[in-house]
């Protein structure tokens, strides 16, 4: 018997790398991210906390911008009583005083009961108007001692 000669090919090594499940992996959970992301709750449980500031003295007569319960704003300039206007109205006016004023105080009031959705819209209307720096106003609040806070 004659022996055949086997001829062995050696098969050289593949030097890629298959990436095509690393892709439908990383496919996969980007669809897993995308559907659980709207669902997590991103806010937090906070109560804020009661402050006792000092008032503010300004030097020249705020511009005040109220907030009342129902989201009406009202625009209060040069000491005058605030007299109710609309989101391009308020835009158009403290625009208009800040130019002639840069430094002049703005002070934000919102009702307590009023979306803070829209206290936050006011501000950014404000800022739309170019005020640098926005006060917020509040009410002191009244500290109470318990009673057996003193007593030992």
């Amino acid at each position: 018997m004659a022996m055949q000669a086997r001829t062995r090919r050696r098969r050289r090594r593949m030097a890629e790398i298959n990436i095509v499940p690393y892709i439908d992996v990383m496919l996969v959970l980007l669809i897993i991210f995308m559907v659980t992301a709207p669902m997590l709750n991103l806010g937090a449980n906070i109560q804020l906390p009661q402050s006792a500031a000092k008032a503010l003295q300004p030097d020249k007569k705020p511009v005040l911008v109220e907030v009342n319960q129902q989201g009406d704003v009202s625009l209060g300039l040069d000491g005058h009583a605030p007299e109710q206007v609309d989101d391009q109205t308020l835009v158009q006016e403290i625009s208009a005083f800040v130019k002639q004023d840069p430094k002049v105080p703005v002070l934000l009031g919102g009702d307590k009961r009023v979306d803070y959705g829209r206290v936050n819209q006011v501000l950014g209307l404000l800022q739309q108007a170019g005020v640098a720096k926005v006060s917020l106003m509040s009410e002191p609040t009244t500290t109470v001692v318990p009673a057996s806070h003193g007593k030992r």
